[in-house]
């Protein structure tokens, strides 16, 4: 074995993580750009925008197998490249639907990477013995915060170029490309935390199966609430700045950029409560983020209905400062599922359980012709507020989770 090298060993996976991350997020501000210099249908700009599952997905779970059985760091390296590949593509491509969709295709297997075998591999090393002195919970929060503050500043720093700088449909893709290939270096130095003789000895499809995720527990906690995470975030930053779009002129790109820096910071600030929310609310943190969606989503058709970007301001910072809590309750229930031969794996399922509620807005969009945002947001709350029955309950019955 290689000798722990001192300091916090997670430090030098987490830039590579928060890149991939900014990769996948960078383009929410950009949708109306597309609409305005690409000439595309609401509809398209909106499955451009979740196209990224459909690579995410596989990148969650393949990725996480493959990195169970030859170890993290080479996996890890293959979702950076990805995510290079990914932005460099999406720069040469404005004119091309079908290259924009390969485009994000690519960046959401880097996410999906980034997501599972990176937040694997931060909570592997944020654990005895490369991190004694870590607390149980910092393996899930520095990951998923990590993981946030990407999405958050990629959004955020990609919607200000678009909005001031020439060419912006390109130079946002060139920016993050640097910064990937300044987090490879790091990268390259971090040390593998899976040693040979922990890693699953089968064929990586046959880890695919994961008995821990067959669990009650994971049935009636997490499979309900995860969708939630992506979901809310989805509404508060891709559904909002469509409804209100007509009163913003030439502001739109920027409004977009705000609402999706707010969603995602607001969330990565009560990120760092779940531990504190689940002493107070004796492991009922999930529930309280449920329950800040479904009012997130009453207000999130209000604001719809009433067209007022100062509400669908407020929805932003509901929805994301649930988002912050569901996504790190949620995910510490999933770990604490897990054996240790599985926990990428479980981790993959749980985020990608997590993402496909990102696929929302699209069919949001795709209905809006015929149903409008604002009744359709009031039935999504609904829903939301049966997932929130079902987990009250079935924490009622089970152990504390933190």
């Amino acid at each position: 074995m290689s000798p722990r090298p001192a300091g916090r060993p997670w430090l030098l996976t987490a830039p590579a993580v928060f890149v991939v991350a900014w990769g996948g997020n960078h383009f929410t501000p950009l949708l109306h750009l597309y609409e305005t210099l690409g000439g595309y249908a609401p509809w398209q700009a909106n499955l451009l925008l979740g196209m990224y599952v459909f690579g995410l997905i596989p990148g969650l779970l393949v990725a996480a197998a493959v990195s169970d059985r030859h170890g993290r760091k080479p996996v890890a390296v293959a979702g950076l490249v990805s995510a290079i590949a990914a932005s460099m593509l999406l720069a040469a491509s404005l004119d091309s639907f079908v290259l924009l969709c390969a485009g994000r295709l690519l960046a959401g297997i880097g996410v999906g990477i980034g997501m599972s075998v990176g937040s694997s591999w931060i909570k592997e090393l944020s654990a005895p013995p490369w991190d004694p002195y870590a607390g149980s919970p910092a393996g899930a929060w520095r990951s998923s915060l990590t993981l946030t503050l990407g999405f958050a500043l990629g959004a955020g720093v990609t919607g200000a170029i678009a909005q001031w700088a020439p060419w912006p449909a390109q130079s946002p893709y060139v920016v993050h490309v640097a910064l990937c290939v300044a987090a490879l270096g790091p990268l390259l130095r971090a040390p593998e935390s899976l040693p040979a003789g922990q890693r699953a000895a089968r064929p990586w499809w046959r880890d695919l199966q994961l008995p821990s995720a067959a669990q009650r527990a994971f049935r009636v906690l997490v499979l309900p609430a995860a969708p939630w995470v992506f979901a809310a975030a989805g509404v508060a930053y891709a559904i909002m700045p469509a409804v209100v779009e007509h009163r913003l002129g030439p502001w739109a790109t920027l409004y977009a950029t705000g609402l999706t820096v707010v969603t995602l910071g607001t969330g990565a600030v009560t990120q760092t409560t779940v531990g504190f929310l689940n002493r107070v609310t004796h492991g009922h943190a999930l529930v309280v983020g449920l329950a800040g969606m479904t009012a997130g989503m009453v207000l999130a058709a209000v604001a719809a209905a009433a067209g007022a970007p100062v509400l669908a301001f407020a929805v932003a910072v509901l929805l994301g400062g649930s988002y912050g809590v569901c996504v790190v309750s949620g995910l510490l229930i999933a770990q604490s599922l897990a054996t240790p031969r599985d926990l990428a794996g479980m981790t993959g399922v749980y985020y990608a359980l997590a993402y496909t509620g990102f696929l929302l807005p699209t069919v949001l969009a795709a209905l809006a012709p015929g149903i409008a945002y604002a009744p359709a947001l009031a039935v999504v709350a609904a829903v939301c507020a049966g997932s929130l029955a079902v987990v009250w309950t079935a924490l009622a019955r089970h152990r504390r989770w933190e």
